[in-house]
């Protein structure tokens, strides 16, 4: 197995469906800008709420990329 170097970015993803499609966006949204995104970890889950319902879920994830 070959040794490798990661860095990482920390991104607040947000979505009004649910936790999984707001990681899912802050994932993507890397993708568009950051080569060899190989990971990601939720440090925090959050969220908005209006006239007593959630709104909107926002996720912290720290997001992985191989460093050539």
């Amino acid at each position: 197995m070959s040794e490798h170097v990661y860095k990482k970015l920390e991104l607040v993803g947000s979505s009004k469906d649910s936790i999984q499609d707001a990681v899912r966006n802050a994932v993507a949204a890397a993708g568009k800008t950051v080569d060899n995104v190989e990971w990601f970890e939720v440090k925090e889950t959050r969220g908005h709420v209006e006239n007593g319902q959630v709104a909107h879920f926002q996720v912290v994830v720290n997001v992985g990329f191989r460093v050539d």
